[in-house]
């Protein structure tokens, strides 16, 4: 194993998956820290945590336990990913997380870098976008769990790291790979360990990929990890070459737990020509609607269509619910119902499954008992198809 990676949410990790197999390196997707080493043929081992919304410490201490299994595995470089959309409150882990990583490798000057062009997300002067907008007026100001108030990276990041944050404008990025070196050394040389870069452009990406060849520890969205994979290829390290994907035929079921305009605006657009049937929050906690009988609404519809059921709603409902129930508790109660309905699906032969939303990717695939996931062809940018058993494939999508 090359390069390890360690992430935050399920859905995320895919998307960092589907980028290094675009680019030609042999990835597998694990489930937590596995409990045996991984198959001598993988590349690219990434460890998908579910930490983005709990506490630092709790963060901290299952992230070094993936280090130190992907350090076992032989990995010469290390990936911390995160949400493009940074995801992250004042007191959230990323830096807290990066912080650890970086001690523990004794990286001297770690890149984060959360752009994603493909999907609108760009750094530019340090502030993360969304399309044309600043991240805080992108609807992210709104998040149920990490709401996202300044799209200032370095300073929100200020606020979580024990180090200083330095800065690589956008300038030096397009000037290429050599001047991101230069711009680099000259942060760690004033004091600063994580350097904020810019990046407007895949070709930025690439770039600043290429520039963190010598670095043992790179932080961001997977769009950053466009320019790695090359690395080891010029080192002759790597082959590009990958196993022929195998799709599945067989039902197909949607599930959505993401209250995220972007997943909101997609629920509106499939139910134009698919059957849908929300999952409120009440009739869950007073069990008028139960995994059973969600499962078998999708089942008698699946077919020719691919039925959806989902839990998304406005800004205002989740924070109704959340006041009701409490917000760790109206999460919870999703995430197991969600789960559930997943596991009764599977066992009647659903044998593909669209999940929405981190939280809710996360929670099916743990109730699935999934251990690894083999990546295939992307779907759409950041949404690969992934097999996760003989008989199962599956795509987690990110809500945002």
């Amino acid at each position: 194993m090359l390069l390890g990676c360690i992430g935050d949410d399920f859905t995320g990790l895919s998307d960092l998956a589907n980028t290094l197999t675009k680019q030609g390196m042999l990835a597998v997707q694990y489930t937590g820290v596995p409990g045996e080493p991984a198959a001598a043929n993988v590349e690219a081992g990434i460890v998908a945590l579910k930490t983005r919304s709990i506490d630092a410490k709790d963060a901290v201490v299952q992230s070094l336990a993936a280090l130190q299994w992907l350090k076992a595995q032989g990995c010469r470089q290390f990936f911390f990913k995160y949400c493009s959309t940074f995801d992250s409150t004042h007191a959230g882990n990323i830096g807290p997380v990066a912080d650890a990583l970086a001690d523990a490798l004794e990286a001297d000057c770690v890149i984060v870098c959360p752009a994603f062009p493909a999907t609108g997300r760009t750094v530019y002067q340090g502030n993360l976008f969304v399309n044309d907008v600043p991240l805080n007026q992108s609807g992210m100001q709104n998040h149920p769990l990490t709401p996202m108030t300044d799209a200032d990276i370095r300073r929100w990041l200020s606020h979580q790291s024990n180090y200083q944050v330095g800065h690589v404008p956008i300038d030096k990025v397009l000037a290429g790979s050599t001047s991101i070196q230069h711009a680099l050394d000259q942060n760690c040389s004033n004091g600063k360990r994580l350097i904020v870069v810019d990046a407007i452009r895949d070709e930025d990406l690439i770039a600043i990929g290429e520039a963190a060849a010598v670095r043992k520890l790179i932080t961001g969205g997977s769009g950053i990890a466009l320019g790695l994979p090359g690395n080891f290829m010029r080192g002759g390290l790597i082959s590009g070459k990958l196993p022929q994907w195998q799709g599945e035929a067989g039902k197909c079921v949607a599930l959505a737990g993401s209250c995220s305009g972007a997943t909101r605006n997609q629920i509106e657009v499939h139910a134009k020509s698919n059957p849908v049937v929300e999952v409120r929050s009440d009739d869950v906690a007073e069990g008028n609607l139960t995994p059973q009988q969600a499962a078998a609404w999708l089942l008698r519809r699946a077919g020719s269509e691919v039925p959806l059921a989902y839990s998304s709603a406005e800004p205002e409902v989740v924070a109704a619910v959340q006041k009701k129930l409490g917000r760790e508790e109206a999460a919870k109660l999703f995430e197991e119902f969600f789960a559930s309905v997943a596991r009764i699906l599977v066992d009647a032969g659903v044998r593909r499954l669209l999940i929405a939303g981190g939280e809710t990717s996360g929670a099916v695939v743990e109730g699935l008992g999934l251990s690894s996931l083999e990546i295939g062809p992307e779907i759409d940018p950041g949404v690969p198809a992934m097999r996760a058993r003989p008989d199962l494939v599956i795509a987690l999508k990110s809500g945002n």
